[in-house]
């Protein structure tokens, strides 16, 4: 049997070359055919699992009724949840207070969610090194929202970027850890204490370098760091699974993937270790 892969973050509502035009393609309904050629480049590429992001317009969900057919095992948060005026229109939908949030739990439940994604911070602009698009959120407020999410019986899957705020996200236990930049040496050190699985997303990364109208340094600088962690956190004995940001652009379905897998093994990971890590994500991951 051909080798079978794990993409633990990804998203069908992405095309891996143009977000805007792979949107458009479902405002007005999931366009079916699109979804199969998403399903058949996991297919050809071997992708078994598949762990989505979420969306607001219901192609996660699409994607996951039709994946089995394929014999690939589907998650899909339904969609993200973010606070207004943050980061996360992209994927998800808003809250303004935690009424707004309980609602939309519930709404998530309603639709089939198999977990909860939350939007903690901002994201990576590739224009200088470190910077973010907007502040995470403070430790006080992760820790109420992970609260409730796990005490309706959801795991919790974070976008979460910058070490104050990823350490919040570890403090509170969060399930996983999406992306994970800039985290510093005491967020290891959570880590390592922890039961959080991290997702460090290197190749939607490594697809900046040499990109048009962005600073090829801060990306170089970006990615060199970020493997660094994963090497220094994998020696800690922290959980470090494969997921790509499949979709994302730049990073191809099924292509990226196997782009992820290469850059974890450049950091010393072993295809057993990120195995073990895959297969602990997929247990938790799953409808209560």
């Amino acid at each position: 049997m051909s080798r079978q892969l794990y993409e633990c973050h990804g998203h069908a509502l992405m095309d891996g070359a143009d977000f805007r035009a792979a949107r458009a393609r479902h405002t007005h309904g999931v366009d079916a055919p699109a979804v199969e050629q998403f399903l058949d480049a996991l297919e050809r590429a071997g992708v078994r699992y598949f762990r989505d992001g979420g969306d607001a317009l219901g192609v996660s969900l699409y994607a996951r009724a039709r994946a089995g057919e394929r014999g690939i095992e589907y998650r899909s948060p339904a969609f993200a949840i973010h606070k207004a005026g943050r980061y996360g229109s992209i994927v998800g939908r808003a809250w303004q207070d935690l009424g707004d949030y309980r609602a939309l739990i519930a709404a998530a439940r309603a639709e089939g969610a198999d977990f909860i994604k939350l939007m903690f911070s901002g994201v990576i602009t590739f224009m200088n090194y470190g910077e973010l698009s907007c502040p995470g959120l403070g430790a006080e407020e992760i820790c109420e929202l992970v609260s409730i999410a796990h005490g309706e019986g959801f795991a919790v899957m974070a976008h979460v970027n910058g070490a104050e705020t990823v350490h919040a996200a570890i403090a509170a236990g969060t399930d996983s850890i999406e992306h994970g930049y800039f985290m510093d040496a005491d967020c290891l050190a959570a880590l390592a204490e922890s039961d959080c699985i991290w997702v460090p997303t290197v190749a939607a990364t490594h697809a900046f370098i040499g990109r048009a109208g962005f600073n090829d340094d801060a990306a170089r600088r970006t990615v060199e760091r970020q493997l660094a962690m994963v090497k220094l956190a994998a020696a800690r004995g922290v959980r470090i699974a494969a997921g790509s940001d499949s979709g994302a652009v730049g990073v191809p379905h099924g292509a990226g993937t196997e782009t992820e897998y290469r850059l974890l093994a450049s950091a010393g990971l072993t295809e057993e270790a990120i195995a073990r890590a895959n297969r602990a994500l997929a247990a938790r991951f799953v409808r209560n």
